[in-house]
């Protein structure tokens, strides 16, 4: 009778070992793919929007129309608030566990007809058929995106940089405070402040 008693515990035990190991291959699944972008050079890591981030990027867009585009669109809220602003609205986003979330927020949402989520690499798409475009980076992409929607967008296309500001451009508005701070570039003038540097550079060589 001890034996099998020990023989019991043994079973038992090899099932709950099992049973935890599968549960923790499980929460690996799930879990890595929202980890690992933060370690990857051409994904963005995923921190949610806060609710005045989102609010703050919607007052700067109150004038603006046309198409829409988040960069790095998370798990989509930027673009389904923009979308019920009535915006056609677009996120590409690398991870393909964040664009499916996103595609099914949207359809709880019912904006899933003005939404478009792509799985994508930012570095790989152009940008130049947008109107309006929001961004959540980190500083150490800001340099070469910035450059990348300065070669891409059209001069009445408007950025919108949240928690981080491009390093050249000069912004023409600015709202929120801390994390919640956004900044507003209007890629005409930003464009008009290079052409003055490169205009004034001759006359003072001569």
């Amino acid at each position: 009778a001890g034996c099998e008693g020990g023989s019991r515990r043994r079973s038992w035990g090899l099932l709950v070992t099992a049973g935890i190991g599968g549960t923790l291959v499980a929460l690996y699944a799930v879990v890595t793919p929202f980890v690992t972008p933060a370690l990857r050079k051409v994904c963005l890591p995923f921190v949610p929007a806060t609710s005045a981030q989102i609010q703050n990027v919607l007052k700067m867009l109150e004038s603006r129309s046309g198409s829409l585009v988040d960069i790095g669109s998370g798990d989509g809220r930027v673009v389904i608030a923009a979308a019920k602003r009535g915006f056609k609205a677009v996120g590409y986003e690398l991870n393909p566990w964040l664009v499916w979330y996103s595609r099914y927020r949207a359809w709880r949402d019912g904006v899933h007809q003005n939404t478009r989520f792509y799985i994508s690499d930012l570095w790989k798409v152009s940008f130049s058929r947008y109107m309006n475009v929001v961004v959540f980076g980190v500083p150490q992409m800001m340099p070469q995106l910035e450059k990348k929607l300065e070669e891409e967008l059209e001069c009445n296309a408007r950025v919108i940089a949240c928690r981080f500001p491009f390093p050249c451009w000069i912004p023409d508005h600015a709202t929120g405070e801390g994390i919640d701070t956004v900044w507003v570039y209007d890629v005409k003038h930003s464009r008009g402040y290079e052409r003055k540097s490169l205009e004034i550079t001759p006359e003072t060589e001569s």
